[in-house]
């Protein structure tokens, strides 16, 4: 066993002896979180995770990397690159851990051909509610705990350490940006290019109904230029200038993380001179969390809409469609959110796709809608009135959401839709005690 795998194992047994020895709910102590939930702190004990963020194999002639869970991607990315590799799906922001997104639901333009990034997992070892630290493959005894562990947030345990899948890495990604007028040819166009293969990232950007773009991204030995979407030019607003485009392999993977894709402006950032005055270093993920966490702990933006006589509700959300349907689900955002851009994201399922039970999805193409943004009326609505609207709509067409922001199901609507009797039966069997909180209550529950 390697130096840093003895390391690890100590690090772990030592995590797993805090858990024990406590009492009451625990949760994690981290810096950073992606999270976009307003929740008050709970009173509860925090386990320091904050060593477990190494990168411990990178084997290039295997196709794996094994790191701690709270490694960022960015981190990840770093190690991996050397190695002419990377993760074979890497979330758009730099500040998003492995644990995280497999925990959560991870996505990226790789998602058409690796699925999310659970799926590209081939072992967890999870610190369990009841204190043990447990390795999880699809064919082992802790089978139940791998394919329950994805979008279980934290309620059943902790990512201590993954194995997932890479892929190799060519300096240069290409990128085309195909535009169309409307969403039948729009989805069309997408289904087609994901079933061709004909590009190793795939993604898209609608600005308006009759304004939609689809960006295909191809690996490149050489390329005539790149360009720098890291300070003063904007990555989004280019997929509507140009029709081609050349990036480096890292400039790629965080293409979106500089405008956190275009919600910079909510922090005044495209502005040219305030984009000067956050500085190359302080343009990212990372700044805009903060901001937006010191917000909503002050509560400025309400105060100033009060004023206005205005009527906000937060709407971050991203929802899972069947490409069959996703013209459909087009048609009543625009109708009834209205909030653009929205990113336009295709995600090909694997074979073990539907025995994930907290996120199953059959084996077809989905699409996913990112949209996240302030609807803001004159009228008042009951809380949640938007969100609601889209989880309805989401439901009616057979598609599922992520669960990263908030979400405002009744009970038994959430248990039909996230694991139900499967997530009681994990509960029961890795978390007896109640170390940490139900589902429901991590993700809905307000008090």
């Amino acid at each position: 066993m390697s130096a840093a795998l003895d390391a690890h194992l100590a690090r772990s047994r030592a995590l797993a002896d805090e858990l024990r020895r406590g009492e009451g709910r625990a949760g994690l102590a981290k810096e950073t979180s992606n999270l976009f939930r307003d929740r008050a702190p709970g009173a509860r004990r925090r386990l320091d995770v904050g060593a477990f963020r190494e990168v411990l194999a990178v084997d290039r002639e295997s196709g794996f990397v094994e790191v701690e869970g709270m490694a960022s991607y960015e981190k990840l990315v770093d190690e991996c690159l050397p190695h002419g590799v990377m993760p074979a799906v890497v979330p758009q922001l730099k500040t998003i851990t492995i644990g995280g997104a497999v925990a959560g639901v991870g996505i990226e333009s790789s998602s058409h051909g690796h699925g999310l990034v659970h799926e590209t997992v081939r072992e967890l070892e999870v610190l369990t509610g009841d204190g043990r630290v447990l390795v999880c493959t699809p064919e082992n005894q802790h089978r139940d705990l791998f394919f329950g562990f994805p979008n279980s947030y934290g309620t059943l345990g902790y990512a201590l350490k993954v194995k997932a899948a890479t892929i190799p890495v060519r300096p240069f990604v290409h990128l085309q940006h195909r535009a169309f007028s409307g969403a039948a040819e729009f989805f069309t166009a997408l289904e087609r290019h994901c079933q061709a293969g004909d590009a190793h990232f795939v993604d898209g950007a609608i600005f308006a109904p009759e304004r939609l773009f689809i960006t295909l991204g191809r690996f490149a030995d050489e390329a005539p230029f790149t360009s720098d979407y890291t300070f003063e030019h904007i990555y989004y607003r280019s997929i509507a200038g140009k029709r081609e485009d050349w990036l480096t392999v890292r400039d790629y993977l965080w293409r979106w993380d500089t405008d956190w894709f275009w919600c910079s402006k909510n922090f005044l950032a495209q502005n040219p001179l305030v984009r000067r005055l956050y500085g190359r270093k302080r343009l990212g993920s990372r700044t805009y969390s903060k901001i937006m966490r010191w917000n909503a702990r002050a509560g400025i933006t309400g105060k100033v809409e009060r004023l206005l006589g205005l009527h906000s509700e937060s709407v971050i959300q991203d929802v899972d469609i069947p490409i069959g349907r996703a013209a459909e689900f087009l048609a009543f955002f625009t109708r009834e959110i209205g909030i653009l851009p929205i990113w336009i994201c295709p995600i090909g399922p694997g074979k073990d796709a539907e025995r994930f039970v907290l996120y199953p999805m059959r084996r077809e193409l989905y699409v996913n809608f990112g949209f996240w943004d302030v609807v803001r009326k004159r009228e008042a609505h009951p809380p949640g009135h938007f969100n609601r609207l889209v989880e309805r709509e989401v439901a009616r067409l057979g598609g599922i959401k992520s669960l990263y922001s908030e979400s405002f199901y009744p009970e038994d609507e959430f248990a039909e839709f996230f694991g139900g009797a499967a997530y009681r039966a994990l509960k029961a069997k890795y978390d007896p005690g109640g170390a940490f909180p139900t589902l429901y209550e991590k993700c809905v529950l307000r008090r």
